[in-house]
């Protein structure tokens, strides 16, 4: 199995076989908890607009995103897991819409399959592509605003890469240690209307779920997120 390490939009675009598009703050973790909040579906789309569009066509339609870290205007939540967290999701449709994470799955134009990656469901993403055994898979670290390295992203990358080549280690302080790097803007008391401290610790409970997000392209070019036990 070949397996690539790659970065934000470039890396997408030139991700092989299955590509794994990783965004651990915050997006493809708050796509998980909209899940086991109960979300019935989840849309990924590229820009507001799109969103609202989306909104038109589904009954029971929340919409949660992002631009500049904050909640998008007319949106019901941000990217934020402790949002939806808090939320009842049953039976609702969730569209999402970020800076990094969505966009990278959108740009993912020559991959066979796309995946969403973060340390919520890490080990799941691992133990589904080692069922498949495909020749080729691309990890794909968003980034900041997929223009930064972001330390998160490139973790988790080696942790479903290890994972994959059956070399686990532990991570846990590594994870922990992502408080004093990139997950310190999580602390800065300016940031605790649309990026709180409890966004960082949903997003660092590694392994929490045990399904993955497998994303197909819809007719509108907008991509539905499958979840898929693992």
């Amino acid at each position: 199995m070949k397996i690539d390490i790659l970065e934000f939009v470039e890396g997408a675009k030139e991700a092989r076989g299955i590509a794994v598009i990783i965004d651990v703050f915050r997006a493809f973790s708050t796509a998980c908890y909209a899940f086991d909040s109960g979300a019935s579906r989840v849309i990924a789309t590229g820009t507001a607009n799109s969103a609202f569009l989306l909104q038109k066509q589904y009954h029971s339609v929340v919409l949660a995103g992002e631009r500049d870290e904050r909640k998008i205007e007319g949106f019901d939540f941000g990217n934020s897991p402790t949002e939806i967290l808090k939320s009842d999701l049953t039976g609702k449709t969730l569209i999402l819409t970020t800076t990094a994470g969505t966009t990278g799955l959108l740009n993912a134009i020559n991959a066979d399959m796309i995946i969403t990656g973060s340390f919520v469901n890490a080990g799941a993403v691992s133990r589904y592509l080692r069922f498949l055994k495909p020749s080729h898979v691309s990890l794909v670290a968003m980034g900041y605003r997929a223009t930064q390295s972001a330390d998160e992203d490139l973790l988790c990358a080696e942790i479903i890469k290890s994972g994959l080549e059956d070399t686990a280690h532990d991570y846990e302080d590594r994870i922990r240690m992502l408080r004093e790097s990139s997950g310190k803007r999580f602390f800065d008391p300016a940031n605790i209307n649309f990026s709180p401290p409890t966004d960082f610790f949903l997003c660092c409970m590694l392994n929490r779920f045990d399904f993955i997000l497998r994303g197909e392209i819809r007719y509108d070019g907008n991509i539905d997120l499958m979840k898929i036990g693992y």
